[in-house]
């Protein structure tokens, strides 16, 4: 009787943890109850992720076309990374229609190779704000906004933070928060976490000045970013460093201080910066055009003290969403090209402004 190891031209190999001893596994036990990423044919490259490589891919026994994460495996000696398995556990136990849908984990031929599958979503917001011909108007970004605001509310209700501004919006079926990777459950009392997480044009002001407990206000910080930059047509707070960064918030909001801020001295990088003495709030003059209470909202995003920043259900209710021009529905959102989905695409991506620092 052949050897499984020798009609196998690529056997995967085990060392037992019990007796050190070495034994192949047989092939038809090679994927356990996980199916081979071979039967997923792949169309192109669309981006990457926090902690790995994205393709939009077909399923060839269902001609579904999905999104198909590769994990990333190369820095890693002891399995699975940790924020991969963080990722996948998160996205098992979310289901809204705002919360992009893992639909199952699939597997290559070595140990290192897995992928996940996700619902394809259309378009990156980043992207299309970079390629699209004319901005949103207000109705549509209010559409947008609201999207977003139902997925992050559904989140922070299962005490999830999304801690990245990488939000992916499909406009009719209105997937809208997705890359998990840097998505943490947080519980009271509140645990130090990696400080040096969101992009830096949206990371909120406690962050830069180095507080170590992390809460919802940090995606509502950067909720009020991606609101003004669709209001605006143009990033509010494009920072090059850290330093530049809070300048420019101090610049926005003015100069924040204990009366305003509560504990502001007291965080442990607050030190490092020659912060300008700048007494007003230039919000007004920013929007000239925008409403009372587009303007009172977006006041709310950006309150330096996080616990006094709305949450999602407060901005849910907002007046603003209710008073002319009203939002649009999702099914009316316009379509654009799909800019990510070229089969020729080029073998070094250029990379997005908004990377991190």
């Amino acid at each position: 009787m052949e050897n499984a190891a020798d009609t196998d031209p690529d056997p995967i190999k085990l060392k037992s943890i019990k007796n050190n001893r070495t034994f192949t596994v047989p092939q038809k036990h090679r994927f356990g109850n996980c199916r081979s990423v071979k039967e997923f044919e792949k169309l192109n490259r669309i981006g990457e992720g926090t902690y790995g490589i994205v393709y939009r891919a077909r399923d060839t026994r269902s001609d579904d076309i999905v999104a198909l994460k590769k994990v990333r495996m190369d820095k890693e000696k002891d399995g699975i990374p940790i924020s991969s398995l963080r990722e996948i556990t998160l996205l098992l136990k979310l289901r809204h229609p705002n919360i992009v849908e893992l639909k199952e984990v699939v597997v290559g031929s070595h140990l290192e190779s897995l992928f996940l599958v996700m619902s394809y979503c259309e378009q990156d917001l980043a992207s299309l704000l970079e390629n699209m011909p004319t901005p949103f108007s207000e109705a549509q970004v209010k559409c947008i906004a609201l999207q977003l605001l139902r997925g992050l509310d559904y989140l922070h209700l299962n005490f999830i933070l999304h801690r990245s501004e990488t939000f992916t919006v499909r406009l009719h079926i209105s997937d809208l928060c997705s890359d998990f990777g840097l998505a943490r459950c947080y519980g009271i009392p509140l645990q130090p976490m990696t400080p040096r997480v969101v992009t830096l044009w949206y990371r909120a002001p406690e962050l830069l000045l180095g507080t170590k407990t992390q809460t919802t206000a940090l995606d509502m910080w950067a909720v009020g970013c991606i609101l003004a930059e669709l209001l605006a047509h143009k990033p509010l707070l494009p920072g090059g460093s850290e330093i530049q960064q809070v300048d420019l918030i101090v610049q926005l909001l003015g100069t924040p201080n204990e009366n305003i801020w509560p504990g502001f001295t007291r965080l442990p990088l607050v030190g490092q910066y020659s912060l300008r003495k700048q007494p007003y709030n230039n919000l007004k003059n920013k929007f000239t055009w925008l409403s009372d209470a587009g303007l009172r909202l977006l006041n709310l995003l950006f309150m330096y003290n996080p616990l006094r920043r709305a949450t999602a259900k407060d901005c849910l209710e907002s007046s603003y969403f209710k008073e002319k021009p009203l939002p649009c529905e999702a099914d009316l959102m316009p379509t654009f090209p799909h800019h990510r989905n070229k089969r020729a695409a080029p073998a070094v991506e250029s990379q997005s402004k908004r990377n991190k620092v």
